[in-house]
């Protein structure tokens, strides 16, 4: 396990996490991020000392993560299985399906709250790309995209999307931080898809809807190479320091 001296997972959303939580964010990071390999045994005691927590904290954080098919359970610890770039794709493919759910739902629905809601928080996206905080700009999309989803109030789809949430969430935050030190100039795009998703939602124009989807999500097909590269980026870092 690589130490680090700075956590991965932004510390400004963890303020009402509780220990496991704090644990089990930081860990996700480091897995997904690469820098803590598949194949790599983490051992409950070692775990405890690199967070300065009991060893409870450390097993509520192993379990959940188990869950997640991040890791396999073992006495005392537990070995990291990681992510297959087809898994990474299933992913994005549920991510997928439940926003064409949404959409359809949508377009039944007075959406006109809602579209003065999304045109808010894409301010604040722009606010984020101005200031360069890739990790800002990583929360107020993953905003963007879960009001849409409750927006249909669909108790099920919303336990889904939570479920899905915490790794998708760890994607979007390594490889937007990759974008912003890398790509910068895909923002204006990234920012002009969203708005179309707006548009879309506005209109309740289905033609529009499947075009902002697609635009939307072959947006991210470059995914696996960010992914790729922050692994490289925080190696170096890492070695550096």
């Amino acid at each position: 396990m690589t130490e680090l001296k700075q956590y991965l997972y932004p510390e400004k959303w963890l303020s009402k996490a509780s220990a496991g939580d704090r644990v089990t964010y930081e860990l996700r990071m480091q897995i997904i991020s690469g820098l803590i390999e598949s194949g790599t045994k983490l051992s409950e005691n070692k775990l405890a000392a690199d967070f300065n927590v009991s060893r409870s904290p450390i097993r509520e954080a192993l379990k959940t993560l188990a869950s997640e098919n991040l890791i396999r359970l073992e006495r005392m610890g537990a070995v990291v299985i990681g992510l297959t770039d087809k898994e990474i794709e299933e992913i994005y493919d549920v991510r997928l399906l439940i926003e064409t759910f949404v959409f359809e739902r949508l377009v039944k629905l007075d959406t006109k709250d809602l579209v003065m809601e999304l045109s808010k928080i894409l301010e604040m996206m722009k606010i984020a790309i101005k200031y360069q905080d890739a990790d800002e700009f990583s929360f107020q999309d993953v905003v963007f995209h879960e009001t849409i989803i409750r927006a249909i109030d669909h108790s099920y789809i919303l336990m889904i999307w939570s479920n899905a949430k915490p790794v998708m969430e760890a994607f979007i935050l390594l490889s937007m931080r990759v974008r912003f030190k890398e790509k910068y100039e895909d923002f204006q795009r990234i920012v002009e898809n969203h708005q179309l998703y707006i548009d879309a939602i506005s209109t309740k124009n289905r033609d529009l809807m499947i075009q902002s989807l697609h635009q939307n999500f072959d947006d991210v097909q470059g995914k696996v190479e960010d992914l790729w590269r922050s692994q490289q980026m925080f190696s170096k870092g890492v070695e550096q320091e």
